[in-house]
């Protein structure tokens, strides 16, 4: 079957937007729905798979850096959608009578202009450009931040005045390449439109997809589920990683978080793949054959 991308190659938005047209005509089970805007107005894709109760929502792109999630995102839409319509099993599970009678949401990239940023330089962020050309020092190499210079994984309300106090510990005080969490809690519109989606679906479980280190995150004061923890285990065994509690400026403000806080149901934060952010695009297919197994079960626990 024809591939959506070259693993070989960097994946932005025009990519994601290439790869979601080749979908649309492809498989029955794929729909897509626009949840908001970025900064710079770049559509917040969402894709919706399937019919029945949303068993998860799967968030890849949060992070400039990290754009290879978006990548495995993309593939596993491709496996599943695929599996569905030639009615063969993936890992176990017959996708096409599951995506019959339920269905899962995947936002593949939610901060499409960071990767832009980070891809292809500053002159990407339009009206934004020169504030990022200073708030980079022109090298937008290790850019992770929105076009505001907003991490929006530490925009979330979940901790944020802890976490605002790390962040002048660590003498973060406003914009920036990374670590910067706005302001207020979702200040961004990337967040907001993210926040705004799963009040308005019940989704059952969030995983949210970042790198590296191949570790699984799960939990987050006192509303964790008691499931949780073995839901998690589960998880990380299918993929062989490690399950851990995040310390210091992780511990707080993430999207993971706040869906724990917000509705008591599990959240996961899964770092995928091993090395030094970013993670080279070729890596994804090994990447990818670690997690898939994962991805699959987190559809059934």
């Amino acid at each position: 079957m024809e591939t959506v991308f070259d693993d070989r190659m960097s994946f932005g938005a025009e990519d994601l937007q290439a790869a979601t047209g080749k979908f649309k005509t492809r498989y029955a089970f794929f729909h897509t729905m626009t949840i908001g805007r970025s900064v710079l107005g770049r559509p917040l894709t969402l894709y919706l798979l399937g019919q029945g109760p949303y068993k998860a929502l799967y968030v890849g792109g949060v992070h400039a850096l990290e754009y290879i999630t978006s990548m495995l995102l993309v593939r596993f839409t491709d496996r599943l959608c695929a599996s569905a319509q030639e009615k063969e099993l993936l890992h176990g599970l017959d996708a096409a009578t599951f995506l019959k009678s339920n269905a899962l949401a995947i936002l593949p990239m939610l901060n499409p202009d960071g990767i832009e940023i980070h891809l292809h330089g500053a002159q990407t962020a339009g009206a934004a450009s020169k504030t990022v050309q200073r708030l980079s020092g022109g090298d937008t190499s290790y850019w992770q931040s929105n076009a505001r210079g907003v991490d929006l994984n530490h925009n979330f309300n979940a901790g944020f005045r802890l976490l605002k106090q790390q962040e002048a510990e660590h003498g973060i005080n406003g914009p920036g390449p990374g670590k910067f969490g706005g302001y207020n809690p979702e200040s961004e519109p990337e967040t907001r439109a993210l926040c705004n989606l799963c009040r308005r679906i019940p989704f059952e479980k969030t995983i949210a997809f970042h790198s590296q280190g191949e570790e699984l995150y799960w939990n987050y004061g006192s509303k964790t589920p008691l499931s949780a923890h073995h839901m998690a285990v589960l998880l990380g065994e299918s993929a062989g990683y490690a399950v851990k509690t995040p310390t210091g400026m992780a511990a707080h403000g993430g999207f993971k978080d706040w869906f724990i806080q917000t509705f008591g149901r599990p959240g996961f934060t899964v770092e995928v793949g091993k090395g030094r952010n970013p993670l080279p695009p070729e890596q994804c297919p090994a990447i990818y054959q670690k997690l898939e197994p994962m991805m699959v079960l987190g559809l059934q626990i």
